[in-house]
């Protein structure tokens, strides 16, 4: 005995199959035509595009050890260039990268800091100075050395040598890639850094 088919169920799959596929593309339609659009991501920095590697340097950690550029790499890295002195806008970078660091919880220590000095006449107050700022390391050298370090961050702005006070961002690899102006927003730059150690397979 052949088994009879009920015609209204067969249809009300038909119906659920159909609503399956224009569903969709409805709620699409209306989204688009509402103006919703999905949130893009700025970062806080500016992007050095394409990224660019650093070369090398060698230059003297403030305890006398030799230390070269490139022993940085494999953590991400914030720089900042400053004399000795370390006047005001020197000291608000390195509390602005102690400040985004620290903020970053378990995963600070995928990060780092420096300072490169350009010009050693107060070294004595920087040894003590530095204290403030536990995990910064401050880096001299000849000044050769250091000037060549210096032209790896120009910008269109200028070069690090113009005091222009930023901060620069070397990733894991050796690359500079973004950095922020005298007067950026340290809570721009905290979320600019967790976007990156989220997404990072590096570092």
């Amino acid at each position: 005995m052949t088994p009879s088919i009920d015609p209204s169920g067969a249809r009300r799959k038909l119906l659920l199959l159909a609503a399956l596929f224009v569903l969709p593309m409805l709620v699409a339609y209306a989204l688009y035509y509402s103006g919703w659009r999905p949130e893009t991501v700025h970062p806080h920095g500016e992007l050095v595009q394409p990224a660019r590697p650093v070369a090398d340097a060698a230059l003297v950690l403030l305890d006398g050890k030799p230390i070269r550029f490139s022993e940085l790499r494999g953590k991400w890295t914030l720089v900042t260039f400053s004399a000795a002195e370390c006047l005001k806008p020197c000291e608000r970078n390195l509390a602005k990268m102690r400040q985004v660091i620290a903020a970053q919880g378990k995963e600070a220590d995928r990060l780092q800091s420096v300072l490169v000095v350009t010009d050693g006449k107060a070294l004595d107050w920087l040894r003590y100075a530095i204290q403030d700022y536990p995990g910064m390391r401050a880096v001299v050298g000849p000044p050769e050395a250091v000037d060549a370090l210096a032209r790896e961050f120009t910008l269109p702005a200028g070069g690090p040598l113009d005091k222009l006070n930023r901060v620069y961002l070397v990733d894991p690899l050796g690359n500079f890639m973004m950095s922020y102006p005298a007067d950026a927003d340290p809570t721009g730059m905290r979320k600019d850094l967790a976007r990156l150690l989220r997404i990072s397979r590096i570092g």
